[in-house]
């Protein structure tokens, strides 16, 4: 049975998400978990998002994408995880990296990659995550150092997704001096991934996804003014245009792995029979679905606020942070209620919910934690005491 769309869908997000769910149903789950345990691209199915416009539908008419809104990003990304297959590099590449390149790079910059990461023909990797800093971005030691015109890049990511299916990596360094307020500023620069000094290493993980992790290395790498965002110094800034649709979209992630986790949870609970009864009649198995599907609608209606604010230049960072807190929250439950429901072979992987489990997981960590979710509303929805 197919969920119903969100109360605050559009025509035309309707008609969005049939086109999605029309597509990528052409694959579905099977094709997404066969990629995933060989970590091996999808790339059929990202050459037909991007052929139909689907991976820069937000990103600017007059360099390859749709002129859309993030909410359109959004109900397309839901709608292929919905359809099992939660693509990460959706979030990563047009939603972090084309969002960040249309908002503040050069025209140059957009001309050269902002066409291709709307077609699907190019992919671009998001480096901040560092072994040391964890959160605290402002604690990164990746240093652009001046040299001539460019910069030499030195330090280490940590957690960077799929840099080997990647043209590029949008990297977020620090200035070598501190500025006036004893801190260093930062700067996002652009770096192909064949760059000379740029290596990487496999982080093996639980997860079943097609992205690899990795660490990243940059040993005095080599880039010139051409690969700058913006201004030097300005990154801060700049990379928060980035940050909350990575968590509006991650949101989607979660929203629709939940929605696929209760489509099969009550179709299996309709179908399957136990003393002449289907075991959806039981309020045992009955109740504790209704309330997963409470807590993901819930958590819909908060990401399609938080893409609404962001969209429409207000501030979404409250929205965009309880959307991600609460659709990853609501997945995992979702996920877990589905496999109760299916018994024993909710561990069976020929029934499509165990090998999500390490990805819904992942989402309640990344792209931001609960923890620090928690504490940017206590400090700035409450106005309670900073505890850090």
């Amino acid at each position: 049975m197919a969920m119903p769309p969100i109360v605050a869908d559009t025509d035309e997000h309707r008609q969005l998400r049939a086109s999605v769910a029309a597509l990528v149903g052409r694959y579905g789950h099977g094709y997404f978990v066969e990629r995933a345990r060989r970590h091996e691209e999808p790339a059929d199915l990202w050459c037909d998002l991007g052929s139909a416009g689907f991976l820069g539908v937000h990103l600017s008419e007059d360099y390859g994408g749709g002129g859309g809104t993030l909410a359109d990003l959004a109900v397309i990304i839901e709608e292929a995880s919905a359809a099992g297959c939660p693509l990460l590099m959706m979030v990563i590449s047009p939603a972090i990296c084309g969002t960040v390149i249309d908002r503040h790079g050069s025209p140059e910059l957009k001309l050269r990659w902002l066409p291709g990461i709307a077609d699907g023909s190019m992919k671009m990797a998001f480096a901040v995550t560092e072994p040391d800093a964890g959160s605290n971005t402002h604690q990164i030691t990746t240093t652009a150092h001046r040299d001539g015109d460019g910069w030499r890049l030195r330090g280490t990511k940590y957690w960077t997704s799929g840099v080997d299916e990647s043209d590029a990596i949008l990297v977020v360094a620090r200035d070598s001096e501190p500025g006036p307020d004893g801190r260093h500023p930062l700067s996002l620069f652009i770096v192909p991934t064949g760059a000379a000094g740029l290596s990487y290493q496999v982080i093996e993980s639980a997860l079943v996804q097609p992205e690899h992790q990795f660490t990243v290395y940059f040993d005095d790498v080599a880039v010139g003014p051409e690969a700058l965002i913006g201004e030097a110094g300005n990154g801060l800034r700049q990379v928060f245009s980035g940050l909350n649709p990575e968590r509006i979209t991650a949101a989607a992630i979660s929203n629709g792995i939940a929605r696929y986790a209760l489509d099969k949870a009550a179709a299996y609970a309709t179908e399957r029979a136990v003393w002449s009864v289907p075991i959806g009649a039981h309020q045992g198995v009955a109740h504790p679905l209704a309330e997963a599907y409470i807590g993901m609608q819930l958590a819909r209606l908060m990401a399609a606020r938080a893409a609404a604010l962001f969209d429409s230049g207000q501030d979404a960072a409250e929205a965009a942070n309880i959307a991600k807190f609460a659709a990853a929250d609501a997945s995992l439950r979702a996920l877990d209620q589905s496999m109760q429901t299916h018994g024993g072979n909710g561990l069976a992987l020929e029934y499509g919910l165990a090998d999500l489990w390490f990805l819904a997981r992942m989402l309640r960590t990344a792209p931001v934690s609960r923890e620090m979710v928690l504490n940017f509303v206590a400090q700035r929805s409450l106005g309670l005491p900073p505890s850090y």
